[in-house]
């Protein structure tokens, strides 16, 4: 049975069975897979999770900066205060399972150094 790249990296489990935990930290991978034994450490996604996240951040947070500004029209404050948040909150949340995803295509398409 083939394990999905997608809902394996969003899970944040091994890309080879789909059950061990692929981070021994937030955003540090575990060096093998504690279920099937791949080896995990040598995987590198590079800093494509990271351009991905802020282009999903910015689709989703500009309109909103409009929208309550359209129609709440908030101090300028509020906007100071508010968006830094919502921004720095999102990014956070969705790198860990961004980095996940880029490593289980990875895994899928056997780019990179690993051995399947």
């Amino acid at each position: 049975m083939s394990v999905s790249p997608v809902s394996a990296g969003f899970n944040c489990r091994c890309p080879r069975c789909g059950r061990g935990k692929l981070f021994s930290g937030y955003l540090k991978l575990v060096n093998k897979c504690e279920s099937c034994g791949l080896e995990l450490g040598t995987m590198d996604s590079g800093d494509g999770p990271a351009v991905f996240v802020m282009f999903i951040v910015l689709i989703i947070t500009v309109p909103l900066v409009f929208l309550v500004w359209a129609l709440f029209e908030p101090p300028i404050w509020v906007h100071a205060i508010l968006w830094p948040i919502v921004v720095i909150g999102l990014s956070l949340w969705l790198l860990r399972p961004a980095k996940g995803i880029m490593i289980g295509l990875q895994y899928k398409h056997e780019a990179g150094e690993h051995q399947a």
